[in-house]
């Protein structure tokens, strides 16, 4: 697959292309179906497939401070994608100027002149252009004016049970799935995105109060923005150097020893004289054990640490 950050690095011999826009954070369930049907598009047609997205976030960029929680790393939905079979990823830098883009002109430097778009491929809500005013109607009658078709997928068929206040099945959306992180709901979550939510980043020295206790930890520091879920214990796994091992993770300030800075840590199950500092790494969290606590003692926050090690070696076994 190929990754072009800016419209300049596109080939000028590119061909015609399937195309999808939007900011693909997570690569849920709902934009794995928009995509899957450009990649089907494109091998009907004898084109090639696009994803469109942009860094930063738009909403930065018009709303400074407004950033997000990132569910995945550009990175990361670079590998999603290339695992749907897209042939190509376009990141075009969004900046001031390029938000103030009329819709037309948009249209007309991305999908005609860079992209030679054949079709289009988007939700019922995609906006575009100058103060998000270009909506589906607009993209189509733009397309006849153009020369592209539009096809506009309908979102419920991915919809999930549970996600909304009463129960209610709700189409899989990025807010939905930041949502149930922030809550702690890594099981409603990965329902959304279609595996465990990720948290990536690279290992730092911390306290190694863990070590101490016979519990050593990866503290990774996370990247910029990170979707990070609720204060807890949870099981899942710790991937280091293409090895997944599984893992007991706390997020948390590590209450018993009053601690103040918000960490992710993971503690390798049943593995030993691992050293991780200065690796990227990345924690898959499964399932949510328990809020965090603080004890009376360190010999409580033992016993209480044996029994989360043993329910998320079963849980991961």
């Amino acid at each position: 697959m190929q990754r072009w950050h800016g419209l300049e690095e596109v080939p000028g011999d590119w061909g015609r292309s399937v195309v999808t826009i939007g900011s693909f954070d997570g690569v849920h369930r709902g934009h794995q179906l928009i995509i899957s049907k450009v990649v089907e598009h494109a091998r009907e047609l004898g084109a090639r497939s696009v994803v469109v997205t942009f860094d930063p976030h738009p909403s930065e960029v018009v709303r400074p401070g407004s950033h997000p929680p990132l569910l995945a790393s550009h990175r990361r939905r670079a590998e999603l994608m290339a695992e749907l079979g897209v042939d190509a990823v376009l990141v075009i830098p969004f900046t001031l100027a390029f938000s103030q883009l009329a819709p037309e002109e948009f249209v007309k430097r991305v999908l005609v002149d860079a992209l030679h778009t054949e079709l289009i491929v988007e939700g019922p809500n995609f906006r575009f252009g100058h103060r998000a005013s270009g909506d589906v109607a607009l993209l189509a009658e733009l397309g006849e004016r153009y020369g592209f078709a539009v096809d506009v997928c309908d979102l419920t068929v991915g919809a999930v049970h549970g996600g909304g206040m009463d129960g209610e099945a709700v189409p899989c959306s990025s807010s939905l799935a930041r949502r149930l992180v922030a809550e702690g709901d890594v099981a409603g979550a990965a329902e959304v995105l279609g595996r465990p939510h990720r948290v990536e980043g690279t290992v730092v020295r911390g306290a190694q109060r863990g070590r101490e206790l016979g519990y050593p930890t990866a503290n990774v520091e996370t990247l910029p923005h990170t979707a990070i879920p609720a204060d807890g214990v949870y099981a899942g796994w710790l991937t280091a150097d293409g090895e997944l091992m599984p893992a007991a993770i706390s997020v948390g300030t590590n209450p018993t020893f009053d601690g103040t800075a918000r960490t992710v840590e993971a503690y390798a199950i049943d593995r030993v004289g691992l050293d991780l500092y200065g690796l990227h790494v990345s924690v898959d969290f499964l399932a949510y054990l328990r809020g965090m606590e603080k004890f009376d003692s360190i010999d409580a926050l033992l016993d209480r640490m044996a029994v989360d090690v043993k329910r998320a070696r079963e849980l991961t076994d």
